[in-house]
């Protein structure tokens, strides 16, 4: 896959079997995560191989992309593509975590007041919802058989502030390692891609394996 440029012009890699086994990985991760919510039992099996087939194509593309790199198959065309892949990258993320924080900030200033009857919304309260309080965060649904009530309030601290901290943290490292490697340090790149690596890795710990306290309603 060495892929092909002219001086002035556009790199034009060589076809690749890496999309389509990226899509089988996902494909076959995400069917098995359905299949296990359902209490399938072929469902952790599928998602263990989605898993394992998503490494090899990671590994695989990304030793293709560094083989191109390190040939000198690339020019300064490629390099402002790969920038601005990762600039739009960057922003899709922003606007993904812009949704959620929007659809919080909604429910929370806007459709909680609104059901309560604040401002013109009475009649919404009174035909709607008559029994429901509006209070933050919710204590209490439509149907409540189908949900379970936090006894507390997650607080700020503890695992929060611990994986916030890992967070910041793991931005420190990369930004080293990224330093390291315009220095060509290799060693120093490889410790702190480590330490950035353990950070995400402990953070995803954290969130996998912590729960707050619930009782059924």
């Amino acid at each position: 896959m060495s892929g092909s440029h002219t001086g002035s012009g556009y790199f034009l890699p060589d076809p690749s079997h890496w999309p389509i086994l990226g899509s089988i990985g996902l494909f076959t991760l995400l069917g098995g995560f359905a299949l296990s919510l359902n209490g399938n039992g072929v469902g952790k099996m599928s998602m263990i191989f989605g898993v394992i087939v998503l490494l090899i194509m990671l590994f695989g593309w990304f030793g293709t992309v560094i083989r191109e790199s390190e040939g000198a198959q690339y020019n300064s065309q490629v390099d402002v593509s790969f920038r601005w892949g990762m600039v739009w990258f960057i922003f899709s993320e922003v606007m993904f975590f812009a949704a959620f924080f929007g659809a919080l900030y909604y429910a929370r200033q806007l459709s909680v007041p609104w059901l309560g009857g604040e401002g013109a919304k009475a009649a919404t309260h009174q035909f709607l919802w008559p029994d429901f309080q509006a209070i933050w965060p919710l204590k209490s649904t439509p149907d409540r058989s189908l949900f379970m009530q936090i006894k507390e309030i997650i607080p700020a601290w503890g695992v929060p502030a611990i994986n916030t901290l890992l967070l910041l943290s793991s931005g420190v490292t990369v930004t080293i390692a990224h330093w390291a490697l315009k220095q060509n340090n290799r060693a120093k790149l490889n410790l702190f891609l480590f330490f950035t690596i353990a950070l995400g890795v402990g953070f995803l710990a954290l969130q996998a394996t912590f729960m707050p306290t619930t009782s059924s309603v």
